[in-house]
């Protein structure tokens, strides 16, 4: 039997994309090369000039300045911010009044409840005990003013985003309208939006909401364009047959057949909305982002371990909720007939409790909140607290005394032999012209001659707002991370993807990084690094490590058979089946791993500003929390945005360029 060696054999080589690696890499040696010598021989242009910076800063702190003068006189407050701001503020506090008027051991008895319906008995247990631990952290009414502010902005994200879905669904030039425009908001950092809503409300609760609602909206409109567009074609032609109208045919047919991906939207919609809600306490939206962001700048991390906990333990109870009835309603529209008969009966006794007893425990649980309600049952008795705080704090004292031997060295080695390093060579020692040049060419080949003159016109633009060396630190750090996040990444995505043992033992440990908001990743980090770019870069990777880990994996299950088999049938060894069939094959999918992990790195930029990440998340940070630095916070957000959209394009292309092309 013929063994394959370094070489594939020729019927291997027939199974892969044909693109070879030898031209690549004297493409890559000969463009390495010209960078160098460009770089020589304009060594003494270096960074993009201060001179030509266009001061936008300038016109937006104006604006910011006429707008403060004149919202009380002029008719763009008194006509439409104004009638905005008191409509949002209502509703959040109108919520606020009735989560706060309900017993504490209402919430006990829904979570359970919701929990065991929608995933069973040891979930709702869990979700009981997870409601007991927001209590005794002492943080019930923080807990209730991010709840409000989350279903608040929920709500609106659903009141326009299943309309504009069904309008896409049904209206190809709307879907043609909606596309590029979620496209982008989806690339765009969440922080971004809370930048010009700060602009036009301040500081407070209802331009957290705004910003939150805008960007939560895309998952549930491309979720309802996508199951509404999934729906049966024949059920529509046998409505319309039996005589329904448009409209009869969408509430009676569509809509029940596509709720499944609506609720899939939902549950999305509510973690990015859980995200940025608690992001939101930049601006002062207040709940449990603003103890944990005061327990960091004072660096109590006891205090914001408890309050992170506490948002870990919502975002999991909220996410685990609506993920629940997403299933049971993908499982409710399955015939009975396609099932086994073992799941058809165990599928009728769950029904069969629902029906009988659901109810019954609904209503008894609604019964005791009312009464509790009634005689003032409200906020967590004071009685029953705990706080591991002070425990937190001196493990933390302890770990930076007796473990610097570990994080010391490794701080130092990040900062002094990568990030300034980096820095510096992509700042000054290659020369802006050169910089933008190379990005170009690698556009060029990667995606074509539109996407390098984006590139061109985006590396310009962050030039000439003055944020070029900003915008090369954060480069630098983002660079870091995420070579460090595919590093670990995509091994353990190689290993999920071929041992599905292994897949089942990380999956929930990269579920739960999914879940955490980002903000609360800093906790873990500043514990054993102190404030700095570490502790950012640190939280980056843990962050993005999920996409690199479920794309590489992903990517890897989805190699047919055939080429594995006929490389085993030739002999090839386990290793040689990896690297010459399965790897190729699955490259589109890694450089998409790749391109998720940037954008999420990028995502954290801001919060790894909060802890002295330096770059433009701290000019951002700067600009959402003093009134005088708005402008330059402005002129942040857009390097962030002009940034990650180069960088979007860029791994882009490069992932279409390696997928093979259709049968």
């Amino acid at each position: 039997m013929t063994t394959l060696g370094a070489r594939p054999s020729p019927v291997v080589e027939r199974l892969l994309p044909r693109s070879g690696l030898a031209r690549p890499m004297t493409y890559g040696i000969g463009f390495v090369v010209a960078v160098a010598v460009a770089s020589a021989e304009l060594s003494d242009v270096g960074a993009f000039p201060l001179s030509w910076n266009v001061h936008l800063a300038d016109p937006i702190n104006e604006a910011r300045r006429w707008l403060i003068s004149h919202q009380t006189t002029h008719w763009l407050y008194l006509g439409f911010l104004d009638p905005i701001s008191n409509t949002v503020e209502s509703v959040i506090r109108g919520l606020e009044n009735v989560l706060g008027w309900l017993p504490w051991y209402g919430y006990l008895i829904f979570a359970g409840l919701g929990l065991w319906w929608t995933r069973g008995r040891r979930a709702g247990m869990a979700a009981v005990a997870g409601v007991v631990v927001i209590g005794v952290f002492q943080v019930w009414d923080e807990g209730l003013a991010t709840l409000a502010l989350m279903a608040t902005s929920v709500m609106l994200s659903l009141l326009i985003g299943v309309p504009l879905g069904v309008a896409s669904a049904r209206n190809a030039r709307t879907q043609r309208l909606v596309r590029p425009l979620l496209d982008a908001m989806q690339t765009l950092p969440g922080f971004v939006y809370l930048i010009p809503f700060v602009l036009l409300f301040g500081i407070g609760r209802v331009p957290a909401v705004v910003a939150t609602m805008i960007y939560a909206l895309p998952p549930v409109v491309r979720l309802t364009d996508l199951g509404l567009r999934g729906v049966d074609p024949t059920m529509v032609e046998a409505s319309s047959m039996f005589g329904a109208t448009e409209r009869q045919t969408l509430f009676k047919v569509q809509l029940p057949q596509a709720l499944p991906a609506i609720l899939a939207g939902v549950n999305q919609t509510i973690m990015m909305a859980m995200g940025l809600v608690v992001i939101a306490a930049l601006i002062g939206a207040g709940g449990l982002g603003q103890i944990v962001l005061r327990a960091l700048q004072t660096l109590k991390v006891g205090q914001a371990v408890e309050a992170g906990l506490a948002i870990v333990i919502m975002a999991i109870l909220l996410d685990r909720f609506s993920s629940g009835l997403a299933s049971l309603a993908g499982a409710s529209g399955r015939s009975a007939a396609s099932e086994s008969p073992g799941l058809v009966s165990a599928s009728a006794g769950r029904a069969a409790f629902d029906r009988r007893w659901l109810p019954r425990l609904v209503a008894g649980g609604a019964v005791i909140s009312l009464v509790g309600g009634l005689a003032g049952h409200r906020g967590f008795p004071e009685q029953l607290s705990w706080h591991p705080g002070p425990s937190v704090d001196r493990a933390v004292d302890w770990a930076k005394v007796n473990l610097y031997f570990v994080t010391g060295p490794f701080s130092d080695f990040v900062t002094l032999h990568l990030v300034t390093p980096l820095r510096e060579l992509l700042s000054t020692d290659i020369p802006w012209p050169v910089l933008i040049a190379a990005t170009a060419v690698l556009a060029l080949g990667a995606a074509g001659w539109r996407t390098a003159a984006g590139t061109v016109i985006a590396l310009f633009g962050i030039g000439l707002l003055g944020m070029w060396e900003l915008s090369m630190d954060t480069l630098a750090q983002s660079i870091v991370a995420v070579v460090t996040a595919l590093v670990l990444g995509v091994p353990l995505g190689i290993a999920a993807g071929r041992r599905p043992r292994f897949r089942a033992v990380l999956n929930p440990v990269l579920d739960f990084l999914q879940t955490i908001p980002s903000f609360v990743l800093l906790v873990p980090v500043i514990m054993l690094f102190n404030v700095g770019r570490i502790p950012g870069i640190m939280a980056s990777v843990l962050y993005a490590l999920p996409a690199a880990v479920h794309f590489t994996a992903l990517g890897l299950r989805s190699v047919p058979d055939g080429p594995r088999e006929a490389a085993r049938s030739f002999g090839a060894t386990g290793r040689q089946r990896l690297t010459q069939v399965e790897l190729p094959l699955a490259a589109p999918a890694i450089m998409m791993a790749v391109n998720q992990t940037i954008m999420l790195v990028l995502a954290m930029v801001v919060i790894a500003g909060m802890v002295g990440g330096a770059g433009l998340g701290f000019e951002a940070v700067k600009g959402l929390k003093r009134s005088d630095s708005v402008g330059v916070g402005f002129e942040a957000g857009i390097a962030i945005v002009l940034l990650a959209g180069v960088l979007d394009q860029l791994t882009r292309g490069v992932a279409d360029r390696l997928r093979p092309p259709a049968a």
